[in-house]
């Protein structure tokens, strides 16, 4: 428990129809009965109410009114901080929510830095280190399925697998420390494979988990896709459409996106954020220059390419440059402007395509293997989407495409409970090293003592992901990625 106050504005700054100042802490009650007037008869001063009920009063600051509110009680332990807390509904507004919270600093509560409720409520026990992380998964999903992702792991669905996985690494390990105090007793054999199976069945484990990195960072934080190609090719037109509204200016001019613009959408529930580059040529200014070089930029960062061709032209020196020049990334060829005569025929290599695919020429045929390979050849591309910016045509398909190249397989709801982020990947492979080096002590007959130290660091890596070991500085870069009121 803390022993001071904290409070802070727990809605976005800026107009609305509400906003709420949360108070935490052992003095929230006091702090709370300075500030606020009951009205009506069913009203009662924040001491004098029961827990978890709502009262209609007045705020009050040196006897002036400074706002009309709702005050809710919830008294420890059933709170989220398992502190009392106090939330103020005020009127929305940045001066109304800003003059309440001033009101209650004023009384003796302090500013809450960023994350410090959740942080509260870790440090009592209301949740534990992955529970915490998901609150902010929470608030910052972008689709439904980071939204459910996040939700699985906040209800402790992941928590739970990884506190199993503890005690068993715990149970080996209390073997090993019982049979070094007693030297004396050998392991019996069937105790012996016992103890094997069980870090064998541990390492299966944590390979499980560990393939859910990938698609858990996607959700948490989505995925680059850059939108490349010559000028002229459609690159904007493609953005607005994958978007649903118009965000890059269109212009029969060739050139006009001089910068990179950046805007994120749903594609089939997953978060990618797609990235509008300047077209690709020789600059003819100092400006298209700057452009040129930000999408080379834009494409070194993007985890793969929508490459846009031009169908209603052939295949120019250029298109085949950067056709070489982007064989090294994961890529969509789209080929746009198939409502005009169709005249781009691409090179045969690209007839050796992965996944869906349209016709390369009018009336030749290909077909894919169904998945991303590294036999493919390399200037073969993930699919060849046609479409058309104008009517929309191919659109879905184009989104059905990129769904595959990204995610592998459907996204099950197990999946789901269990997607670990780039911390919690981190501490399972530290674990699943210090795992994997007791099990080769097992079983080439190193000492005990040996075993035993490679077992403790995989229980205090394990340990980190729930938080039962942290530092101040795994506490603080996490807790940090907050914003202030959560």
């Amino acid at each position: 428990m803390f022993d001071d106050t904290i409070a802070a504005i727990a809605t976005p700054l800026g107009e609305g129809g509400l906003a709420v100042i949360r108070i935490s802490g052992p003095q929230t009650l006091a702090v709370a009965e300075q500030v606020f007037l009951p009205v009506g008869k069913n009203s009662r001063k924040p001491s004098e109410a029961t827990t978890h009920t709502i009262h209609y009063g007045k705020v009050m600051r040196a006897g002036q009114q400074v706002d009309e509110v709702l005050l809710s009680v919830m008294r420890a332990p059933r709170t989220n901080t398992r502190e009392d807390v106090v939330e103020i509904a005020c009127h929305g507004g940045l001066l109304s929510a800003k003059a309440v919270l001033d009101t209650v600093l004023a009384s003796g509560a302090r500013l809450a830095l960023p994350g410090e409720f959740t942080r509260r409520a870790f440090l009592n026990g209301r949740l534990d280190l992955t529970q915490a992380e998901a609150v902010a998964d929470l608030i910052h999903s972008r689709t439904e399925l980071a939204l459910r992702a996040a939700n699985e792991q906040l209800a402790g669905k992941l928590s739970r697998r990884i506190n199993q996985l503890r005690d068993d690494l715990m149970n080996v390990l209390a073997h090993v420390e019982a049979h070094i105090d007693f030297p004396e007793e050998d392991i019996a054999p069937d105790t012996h494979a016992q103890l094997v199976q069980r870090l064998e069945h541990a390492m299966a484990f944590m390979d499980e988990l560990l393939r859910t990195a990938n698609e858990g960072r996607i959700l948490r934080r989505g995925i680059r896709a850059a939108i490349v190609g010559r000028p002229n090719a459609g690159k904007s037109s493609l953005l607005n459409q994958l978007l649903g509204h118009d965000r890059a200016i269109v212009s029969a001019v060739p050139g006009t996106t001089r910068d990179t613009i950046e805007e994120m959408a749903n594609v089939r529930g997953l978060p990618v954020v797609f990235v509008d580059t300047a077209g690709l040529r020789e600059a003819r200014d100092e400006i298209e220059s700057e452009g040129i070089r930000r999408s080379h930029q834009s494409l070194a960062a993007a985890e793969f390419i929508l490459h846009v061709l031009d169908a209603s032209e052939p295949l120019t020196v250029a298109d085949e440059k950067y056709l070489d020049e982007f064989a090294g990334k994961k890529r969509i060829l789209v080929r746009n402007k198939v409502d005009l005569p169709v005249k781009l025929v691409l090179p045969a290599s690209m007839n050796r395509k992965v996944g869906r695919v349209t016709p390369c020429a009018p009336g030749t045929a290909a077909t894919g293997d169904g998945g991303w390979g590294a036999e493919i050849e390399s200037r073969a591309a993930h699919a060849v989407i046609d479409v058309c910016c104008l009517t929309s045509l191919g659109i879905e398909q184009l989104k059905d495409a990129i769904k595959e190249l990204v995610w592998s397989g459907e996204v099950r709801a197990e999946m789901l409970e269990v997607m670990i982020n780039s911390r919690h990947q981190n501490a399972l492979m530290r674990t699943r090293n210090a795992v994997s080096l007791a099990l080769s002590g097992f079983c080439e007959g190193a000492t005990l003592e040996l075993v035993a130290v490679d077992l403790r660091i995989a229980v205090n890596a394990v340990g980190e992901i729930v938080g039962k070991t942290t530092t101040e500085d795994l506490l603080d870069s996490i807790f940090s990625q907050f914003c202030i009121g959560k």
